[in-house]
C-alpha cells in the first residue's frame, strides 16, 4: 500500500513528460512546420534560462 503512494507520488504526468519531450529528438517522419519549430526551441531557451537562475539563486542563497 505505502509503496503504491510513493509511485505516485514520482510519478511525473503531463507537465514531466513535457519536459523530455521537448529535448528528444524529433521524429524525422513527422511532418512539422516553422511555428511549431520555433515554438519548441523557444521552450528550451526559456527552460534553460529558468533552470540557469534556479542554480544562480541557490548558490546566492548558501554561500
Amino acid at each position: 500500500m505505502a509503496d503504491s503512494k510513493v509511485k505516485e507520488f514520482f510519478k511525473l504526468g503531463e507537465v514531466g513528460n513535457y519536459f523530455i519531450n521537448v529535448f528528444k529528438k524529433p521524429d524525422p517522419n513527422k511532418k512539422t512546420n516553422f511555428n511549431l519549430r520555433m515554438m519548441h526551441g523557444i521552450n528550451k531557451i526559456s527552460i534553460l534560462v529558468f533552470l540557469f537562475a534556479l542554480i544562480v539563486w541557490t548558490i546566492k542563497r548558501f554561500i
